[in-house]
């Protein structure tokens, strides 16, 4: 009969080859708390040793009163249950199964056909598991009266700021489980205010109004009966948020710089570019430009995809590329709702397409407003503290990054395939967009003068353009 080795922490998989086991014991500690003095030698010596016959028969005679001893208690396979969503490494040996009660079956006769010797300790087991079984037929069946129910928010509020820090930062279920684990290991309370683990609070989200997770509201329309809000951060506070980050700040670029290769000017960055210069020399000299980029797209809010936003996110032109690639550059300003419609025919209607465009474009105007609404006498500009330092800004909406859609919903231009002007950027017609030979005269771009012209004249589908106010 072949030999086998049985992970001590699991008690589920065997191994015949000496070096999956090595594999699968050093990863599969991973999964549990290891903080005794003889669960640190036992990691360490699988660690260390050699693969020869005297190390791994040395394992074989300490599992042989491993086995009886230390059976999986409650608590260990529980834990399996709760962390079963963490990404493994395909090529090991390990299975980490969430739904044990369900596969014991097939758990228990691999396992027999690999160690015929342990079937009385696997019945043992197999009475441990069923009394799980059961315990866990009931956590399903409250579960599910649970999901029927209408949530209407968090338990409590340190779980709701827990699901926002994960939402905010775009984390992963393994992060946030890590850090549920972290609190209900140091606290000590006598009841956990968290959910077992993230993916339980995203199911929570799905069924509640995510929007209460962000800070302010604000209502935008009244539609078919309907409330729309904008759910939404001040854009100063994400600014100052952006600017808290000490490795930002440091990075910050506050005047135009000039940037030449082999004698020639190069555009590599925002903050070389022309634009930037002129904007410049249009403020005071004691005064920055404070570049703004907003990021757009719709989501779905719940995993059917029947409910969807459309979120915002701002970043800053002063931080360098490199830098700014990075997520924790970037804040979400709010979401804009969608608004729904009764039927099909009034979705195509011209007046419920005109209402969709009024109402971004009046989000976008609640939202940006701060920035150049203010107060003093120079009522576009803004002070800002970076490192202890109030600094004079002038904010200017520099990018729009999003997809073609966006693109027109932004710009106000036609959304179709075949319009007389099918760029966003400038008036060519669609028969020369692909000549080569236009003279400058020729090419027109848009702007906010001439678009301005075209909307107050009425004349607005002469340049494909929307009948409706452009906020930018």
């Amino acid at each position: 009969m072949s030999t086998s080795y049985k992970c001590p922490y699991c008690n589920i998989r065997y191994f015949s080859n000496r070096n999956s086991y090595s594999q699968h014991v050093n990863r599969c500690i991973n999964f549990y708390d290891v903080s005794t003095e003889e669960s640190n030698t036992e990691v360490s010596e699988v660690t260390d040793m050699l693969l020869d016959n005297n190390d791994f028969n040395r394992i074989e005679e300490r599992q042989s009163v491993q086995e009886i001893e230390n059976l999986p208690s409650d608590s260990e396979i529980t834990d399996l249950f709760e962390y079963g969503d963490y990404d493994v490494d395909a090529s090991v040996s390990l299975e980490v199964i969430s739904n044990i009660p369900e596969r014991f079956e097939e758990i228990f006769f691999e396992s027999s056909r690999n160690k015929d010797s342990n079937v009385e300790n696997l019945q043992n087991e197999d009475s441990n598991i069923e009394r799980l079984q059961n315990k866990d037929l009931d956590i399903r069946s409250e579960s599910s009266r649970n999901e029927n129910s209408d949530i209407k928010e968090f338990s409590n509020k340190s779980y709701a700021d827990l699901m926002t820090f994960i939402t905010k930062y775009n984390l992963n279920n393994k992060v946030g489980n890590a850090i549920i684990k972290f609190f209900n290991k140091h606290f000590n309370l006598s009841i956990s205010p968290f959910l077992k683990n993230i993916k339980t609070g995203r199911k929570y989200m799905d069924k509640m109004n995510l929007l209460r997770l962000l800070y302010y509201k604000h209502r935008i329309l009244v539609h078919n009966n309907k409330e729309y809000f904008i759910n939404y951060q001040p854009v100063i506070k994400c600014i100052e948020n952006l600017l808290s980050n000490s490795e930002i700040s440091q990075l910050f670029v506050y005047d135009y710089k000039k940037l030449e290769i082999k004698n020639k000017q190069s555009y590599g960055k925002q903050y070389t570019g022309n634009w930037w210069k002129k904007a410049k020399e249009s403020i005071p000299s004691v005064a920055y430009i404070l570049s703004i980029i907003l990021y757009s797209d719709t989501t779905t809010t719940d995993t059917l995809g029947k409910g969807s936003l459309h979120p915002i996110y701002i970043s800053l032109g002063n931080i360098p590329t490199w830098r700014r690639n990075k997520e924790d550059t970037k804040q979400l300003l709010g979401y804009l709702s969608i608004l729904s419609v009764k039927d099909e025919r009034e979705k195509k209607s011209s007046e419920f397409k005109k209402l969709v465009r009024e109402t971004f474009h009046n989000s976008i105007k609640f939202l940006l407003d701060p920035l150049f609404t203010n107060d003093d006498d120079d009522g576009d500009s803004i002070e800002l503290k970076i490192d202890n330092e109030i600094f004079w800004f002038f904010p200017r909406i520099s990018t729009i990054i999003c997809n073609w859609p966006k693109v027109c919903t932004f710009s106000l231009t036609y959304k179709s395939i075949n319009p007389n002007y099918l760029c966003y950027f400038c008036l060519v017609s669609k028969e020369n967009l692909n000549n080569t030979c236009l003279r400058d005269d020729q090419i027109v771009l848009r702007n906010k003068e001439n678009m301005l012209q075209y909307h107050n004249n009425g004349t607005t589908e002469k340049a494909s353009l929307e009948p409706v106010f452009n906020y930018f």
